[in-house]
């Protein structure tokens, strides 16, 4: 009789335990269920397993996903089906109900446009030539207006302010973000490097030679800003305080262009005029590398994600690229005189370049593998190029007047 007893106890011990040691057991009752991930964010057409999990009475826990229903608020936006996979429709969003008995849990799904999609937001001042844009510390990107001469910021949301600079007809041309925390940008006929807060107040500070041509423009790794002066053949270093030193020494009569600083802790720039890249220490000590490519017109020039530069050749079109050690491997986009004219490092970990004649964005690999899309204003000549805080990259489109903004 014992024995039977004991068979009988460890049978039941088995049926109510069989699913393992994580299940409830059966007098427990459904509490909670929480779907994973909760805030998932997909591209259209792109999908995204989901999870659900119960949390019971007596705190054990269960995978539910098989065993749930799932349905979408807005099936528009995203679906999912009976398994759990949530699968982007349209942009937008959607909540993702897994219901079992009275028990509902959520998830809140974003469905974002696929990569390649192409936005454009107005400029409000009319045939303002929106130049050079850069990212702010302040969450916006902000532009230049070469003709409208004022200084955009752009929100995220495309919502645009716009700030006059006080310098007439001063053709603010490059900007970047500085170590103070400010904006800084270039006026290429006033001859002065500007600044602007976050809060729209611009100061200026004139550039000791006269009609220089202050071009491009960046955060140099000595907490100065680095300039270039186009006209003057020179490059301009500025202090937070705004103290110009110029430097002239070892640079050819080429016209420096596009400048950033380099992985080596130096600023490197381009000469449009004499197919060569540039480099500059700090202390002002000048390197130049030739360019394969003659009449190349070396453009812009950026940092990449794999420790090189890349740059541009607006003439020569091509994207190239140079170690720190000076060697130059060129890569041809496919659009023939496309124009290939700003570039910068994207949040994929590829390069993104505009095309101004081509009126495409490209895109190209590490390893050189060119990628084309086509920007929807016609004839809009996008001209610069920079990564935004939301993850996409912003462009700026100068005979359209427009500012762009490209999903990678």
């Amino acid at each position: 009789m014992n024995k039977l007893i004991i068979a009988v106890a460890l049978m039941m011990t088995v049926m109510i335990y069989g699913c393992g040691g994580n299940s409830p057991a059966t007098t427990a009752t459904l509490t909670s269920i929480a779907v994973t991930p909760a805030t998932p964010s997909i591209a259209v057409t792109s999908s995204q397993q989901l999870k659900a999990t119960g949390t019971y009475s007596d705190s054990s826990t269960l995978d539910l996903t098989a065993s749930v229903t799932w349905t979408s608020t807005n099936t528009s936006v995203g679906t999912v089906n009976t398994t759990g996979l949530a699968t982007g429709v349209a942009t937008g969003a959607s909540t993702i109900k897994a219901t079992l008995g009275t028990v509902v849990g959520t998830s809140s799904l974003t469905v974002t446009p696929p990569p390649g999609t192409v936005i454009e937001h107005a400029v409000p001042t009319a045939s303002s030539n929106p130049a050079a844009i850069t990212a702010g510390p302040d969450g916006n990107l902000w532009f230049t207006e070469y003709a409208g001469n004022k200084i955009g910021k752009i929100t995220p949301a495309g919502v645009v302010t716009e700030y006059a600079i006080p310098t007439a007809s001063s053709n603010p041309d490059g900007i970047t973000a500085g170590p103070d925390g400010n904006l800084w940008f270039t006026e290429q006929n006033g001859n002065k490097i500007g600044k602007i807060t976050p809060a729209g107040v611009i100061t200026e500070y004139a550039v000791p030679t006269a009609s220089s041509g202050p071009t491009a423009i960046t955060a140099g790794p000595d907490g100065n800003i680095w300039f270039t002066e186009t006209r003057g053949n020179k490059i301009g270093k500025i202090t937070p305080a705004g103290v110009v030193t110029e430097y002239v020494a070892g640079i050819a009569a080429n016209g420096p262009y596009g400048i950033t600083t380099g992985p080596d802790g130096n600023l490197w720039f381009t000469e449009a005029a004499g197919d060569t890249i540039g480099k500059i220490t700090p202390a002002g000590v000048v390197t130049e590398y030739a360019v394969p490519t003659a009449l190349s017109a070396a453009w812009a020039i950026t940092a990449g994600p794999d420790g090189n530069l890349w740059f541009t050749e607006a003439v020569g079109n091509k994207i190239g690229k140079i170690t720190p050690a000076g060697v130059v491997t060129e890569y041809t986009v496919p659009t023939a005189s496309s124009g290939p004219v700003n570039i910068t490092a994207g949040p994929d970990g590829n390069l993104w370049f505009t095309e101004l004649f081509g009126n495409k964005i490209g895109k190209i690999t590490p390893a050189g593998v060119v990628t084309e899309y086509a920007v929807p204003t016609a004839s809009s000549n996008p001209g610069a190029i920079t990564a935004g805080p939301d993850g996409n990259l912003w462009f700026t489109e100068y005979a359209g007047n427009k500012i762009g903004v490209i999903v990678p």
